[in-house]
């Protein structure tokens, strides 16, 4: 009887240090990544824009994650991550979905390179399809692919060092330059909660990160609530990444980026961020507080100017015109966490909505069951660089 004894009191003893221990972790966890108010400002408006302008393109079984359209009409796409997804990049061909630039690259053990988690892609001024690999969080091999699309093959592979993209880190989205010589790079850094910036030039092969930790990069301590969810996962671990997108004017002198919950636009002329004798705060002291924005995940621009900014938590599409001043051009709840935004041919700016509001933390077929995911298109107006 005795051993018996001895033995539930192991037992119990093991079972107070393993809850002991469980308590610390989800304090450690919520003491890091929680925190933080619900109260964002709303600065949307009446929207300029009813609805019905806006045409779907496409209905998707699972999550789009961002998009690149071709000045000749060709649409790319990635399924987010979050969503969990056997095919990573796609291409819309005749209402069709079609794995990009074949199935061998649809995940590991496919082909020797291959698309892990790649949430954003571009097309450049050489008609290159990039695509950015964020490796789950750093865990797998971050890296950047080009394809031409004249023959979908592969045409340049970069794979980041672990100094530029190692564990917990997240490459969210990117900008190539006008002459197609320099990447810019958002690390929003969600985990690891060292946001930055890379800058990588495409000849040199060379990757720099900079402006890490800046005031510019890092997420004020509000929570995103999204159609009445408040991105709090389990109640302890709040959606806040650091510079979340990015977005680059016609002539490359300016990059604009943001956190998600950060209020202010950023913008840093791109003539620093290659100049690789600066230092941290000389760099630093370039950056400018642009202006007041909504809360922010995708970013592009027109020809004039303008900063187009999905919203999430107002299912909406907003114009930081390049006077500072904000415009509300769409607003409607079947927009469903506006997320990744790129200019095609003829105007037409197409957005992708992940609703990740409906996706992240929750089990396959919960995201199954709020299908189907859409891409819209709409005209706001001021035509852009198509693939950007």
């Amino acid at each position: 009887m005795s051993g018996k004894r001895t033995f539930r009191r192991f037992i119990a003893v093991c079972l107070s240090v393993l809850a002991v221990v469980v308590i610390a972790a989800l304090l450690i966890i919520r003491i890091r990544y929680g925190g933080g108010t619900a109260d964002f400002p709303d600065r949307t408006a009446k929207p300029l824009f009813a609805f019905d302008v806006v045409e779907k393109v496409v209905d998707l079984p699972k999550p789009p994650g961002n998009l690149a359209v071709s000045s000749d009409g060709r649409l790319f796409f990635s399924f987010h991550p979050e969503g969990r997804p056997d095919i990573r990049v796609a291409e819309l061909v005749d209402g069709k979905i079609v794995p990009y630039p074949s199935i061998a690259f649809q995940g590991d053990g496919k082909s020797e390179v291959y698309f892990d988690t790649v949430l954003s892609v571009r097309i450049d001024s050489r008609n290159r399809l990039w695509t950015l690999d964020l490796a789950n969080h750093g865990m797998g091999q971050p890296r950047l692919l080009a394809f031409d699309l004249k023959t979908d093959r592969l045409i340049h592979q970069f794979d980041f060092s672990g100094s530029t993209a190692g564990p917990g880190s997240h490459l969210n989205d990117f900008q190539i330059d006008p002459a197609g010589e320099n990447i810019y790079i958002a690390d929003a850094s969600i985990f690891a909660k060292t946001p930055a910036i890379l800058v990588y030039n495409i000849k040199s092969r060379q990757c720099r990160r900079v402006l890490e930790n800046d005031i510019s990069v890092m997420p004020e301590d509000f929570i995103p609530v999204v159609q009445g969810r408040k991105m709090l996962v389990f109640g302890i671990f709040a959606i806040r990444p650091g510079v979340d997108s990015i977005a680059l004017d016609k002539s490359g002198e300016w990059l604009y980026y943001a956190p998600v919950t950060n209020n202010y636009m950023y913008r840093i002329q791109t003539k620093f961020l290659k100049d690789a004798s600066l230092s941290s705060i000389q760099l630093s002291s370039h950056v400018e507080k642009f202006a007041l924005k909504t809360m922010s995940d995708g970013l592009t621009m027109d020809v004039a100017g303008n900063i187009y900014i999905t919203d999430p938590e107002h299912s909406a599409i907003v114009r930081l015109r390049s006077d500072g001043k904000l415009e509300t051009l769409l607003k409607d709840s079947n927009i469903r966490w506006p997320d990744g935004l790129g200019y095609g041919p003829d105007g037409w700016l197409y957005v992708t909505c992940s609703a990740l509001h409906q996706v992240i933390g929750k089990t396959p077929g919960s995201i199954t069951s709020h299908g189907p995911y859409q891409i819209y298109r709409f005209k706001p107006g001021v035509p852009g660089v198509p693939g950007q």
